[in-house]
């Protein structure tokens, strides 16, 4: 089976990234070495499977949910041994490659409407990162999500989802994809980002990522106010002034202009007040 009859199916997200600069650039963010057991997700009909099978890297293991592009897949790298590839949901499917190892590396294009339950199935939660952590992810994001990853403080794309991502991975612009190089063009602006998530010495204990994402559940569900009518329902006023003063936070801010360390101060003081 060849993938000529094939057309993109709005449903599965699918935009075929056809830019031949965007692709290299993909793989050289990944710094594939010869090691590297690399997940791919979303493979369609194979331009980056091909730029990553070129790569020095040990296993290519790709999910493709489009069972009518597994075969055309199968047909066109499955006599490659460092190829393996499993039809299936990523939100579902298992992650492991055929050997029953782990991947060390992802390489996504990632279908905007999972984007959520893909970011937390990869890397996980504050209270509930991925284990083991891969090495490093390169996905290819709507514009709008990937900036609210790695936007600082006091830039309204700032959100709770910058914390919680610049909480647990160093997150970086790759390069920015218009349009253009996807067939059919989506309605949006992309990104490629490269996140590097922390190692377990470098993730916040449990008890303080939950007292984290408590607060950030709390503040940023009304982003428009200050953070003394916010945090006032779940902190007493004797407590929240003074300890938001030792942590440099004015209760007149915003929560979008509180960086992500200030939060993890906050959070740490009230774990200590308790």
């Amino acid at each position: 089976m060849s993938f000529s009859g094939h057309t993109a199916r709005k449903r599965f997200g699918q935009h075929w990234l056809r830019d031949a600069r965007v692709l290299d650039q993909i793989v050289s963010a990944a710094r594939l070495q010869q090691d590297d057991r690399v997940l791919e997700v979303g493979p369609g009909r194979g331009a980056l499977t091909e730029r990553l099978l070129a790569s020095a890297a040990a296993q290519i293991h790709a999910i493709e949910l489009d069972r009518d592009l597994v075969q055309g897949l199968h047909d066109r790298f499955g006599a490659q041994s460092r190829f393996s590839l499993r039809e299936g949901d990523v939100l579902d499917a298992p992650l492991h490659l055929g050997d029953g190892g782990f991947a060390n590396k992802v390489v996504a294009n990632i279908p905007y409407n999972i984007t959520g339950p893909l970011l937390a199935r990869l890397i996980g939660r504050l209270d509930r990162p991925v284990e083991p952590t891969y090495d490093c992810l390169v996905l290819l994001l709507q514009k709008e999500v990937a900036e609210r990853i790695r936007a600082q403080p006091g830039r309204s794309s700032f959100s709770a989802l910058s914390v919680r991502m610049q909480l647990l991975a160093d997150c970086s612009l790759v390069c920015p994809v218009p349009p253009r190089c996807f067939q059919p063009p989506p309605k949006v602006q992309s990104e490629v980002i490269l996140l590097k998530p922390f190692p377990p010495e470098r993730r916040l204990p449990i008890d303080l990522a939950s007292r984290v994402e408590a607060l950030l559940k709390q503040a940023f569900q009304a982003r428009r106010k200050m953070l003394r009518n916010t945090l006032a329902g779940v902190i007493e006023p004797q407590i929240l002034e003074p300890l938001a003063a030792s942590v440099g936070i004015s209760l007149q801010q915003r929560p979008q202009e509180v960086a992500a360390e200030a939060w993890v101060a906050l959070a740490r003081g009230l774990n200590q007040d308790v």
